[in-house]
């Protein structure tokens, strides 16, 4: 039986209600047509290669642009956040360089599975009323982020994340699309003022510019999204950071407002928190994906996991962690022999390297492998 008909006014008011009780901290109503600026922006990004290896990002460039380029019934936007704020400082452990240090989105569940659930409940009291609703979670072509700004949860910073006064750096983001007609909230005004120490402190300069990323420098896209071998002029700065990079992230001074994450499934897991390289070196496919089940980590694979867990370990200076590196010199993967070549080169006495590099080399086919035994050492 169809639901009474109620006011918009009653409608917003039961949607916010309802997601306070889901666990979302954050709401806000924007138009689906609103920052029409959008589109030349990122034409702009893509033009300039800053997307790298994410060719998604370019093919689905038309539909992100704008709301309404994805459904053109549309008319109403909410946008919603869950805090997911770390209850220590993220950047302590990057002076434990026998650990590894991954990102504090993924030391639990995978945020898309917590959140999707959550949003079609209010999507379905829409429904009920009504009107249509779509959700989506980062993974459809949608530029939360601005949508965000633009529903007034908070401002992109110079480091192109959303920040909250209240949240800090820490909001997972959620959308709903609806063809319901409803009341826009004030968009955030910008409020980093003269402040730059996101730019300041990322280890590759990844920012061209305040509120511009290059992600072919960024550490989080490098060890997440890129398939290949870390360039050579990033591997040294990507110190012990095997999943992600919360730099930026974690030195916002609004973080000073922040509170750690109230969902139990959204904090961080002990085993997560600073785990033993040499443990995570000696994961094999099965004890992989055990470890990281139902964690965003799963999603690179095994092959990226230990390329990012070998150059942790030869950014540890620990020669006593080098034959974990020896090891992994014979894997069937190119991808790990290659990673392994680098850390046992950065970990044993030249000497040493040289002998390996003659056996290893004698039986050696992936040219990539093989450059990485005769390259000069960074």
């Amino acid at each position: 039986m169809p639901a009474m008909p109620i006011s918009t006014s009653e409608l917003v008011a039961e949607l916010r209600a309802r997601a306070k009780s889901l666990g979302f901290d954050a709401f806000g109503i924007t138009s689906a047509t609103t920052r029409p600026e959008l589109r030349q922006k990122l034409e702009a990004a893509l033009a300039q290669g800053w997307h790298g290896d994410m060719d998604w990002l370019a093919e689905t460039a038309e539909r992100r642009s704008s709301p309404t380029a994805l459904w053109e019934g549309a008319r109403s936007v909410i946008m919603l956040g869950v805090n997911y704020g770390p209850d220590s400082d993220p950047l302590e452990i990057l002076s434990h360089k026998d650990r590894g240090a991954i990102s504090v989105y993924a030391r639990n569940r995978d945020y898309h599975d917590v959140i999707k659930g959550r949003l079609k409940e209010i999507a379905g009291l829409i429904r009920r009323r009504g009107p249509e609703a779509k959700v989506f979670v980062d993974t459809a072509p949608v530029m939360e982020k601005p949508l965000a700004e633009a529903a007034g949860l908070g401002w992109q910073g110079k480091h192109t994340v959303l920040v909250s006064k209240q949240f800090g750096s820490w909001l997972f983001l959620g959308a709903i699309f609806t063809s319901a007609e409803l009341p826009a909230d004030t968009p955030h005004e910008e409020s980093c003022g003269t402040c730059t120490r996101c730019l300041d402190i990322c280890p590759t300069h990844a920012f061209p510019a305040p509120f511009q990323l290059d992600a072919r420098r960024c550490l989080a896209y490098l060890n997440i999204e890129h398939k290949g071998p870390i360039p050579l002029e990033f591997r040294a700065a990507m110190g012990n950071r095997i999943y992600g990079c919360d730099d930026c992230l974690a030195v916002c001074p609004w973080n000073k407002f922040a509170s750690a994450a109230r969902d139990i499934k959204l904090t961080a897991r002990d085993d997560l928190n600073a785990p033993s390289l040499a443990d995570l070196a000696a994961l094999d496919e099965a004890g992989f994906r055990t470890l990281f089940s139902g964690s965003p980590v799963k999603r690179i694979g095994h092959a990226r996991f230990l390329r990012n867990v070998l150059i942790a370990l030869g950014n540890s200076g620990d020669a006593g962690l080098a034959p974990l590196a020896e090891a992994r010199l014979g894997d069937p993967d190119p991808l790990i022999r290659g990673a392994a070549v680098w850390a046992v080169r950065r970990l044993v006495p030249a000497q040493k390297a040289s002998h390996l590099a003659l056996d290893f080399l004698a039986r050696e086919a992936d040219t990539t492998v093989r450059s990485e035994w005769t390259s000069e050492l960074v």
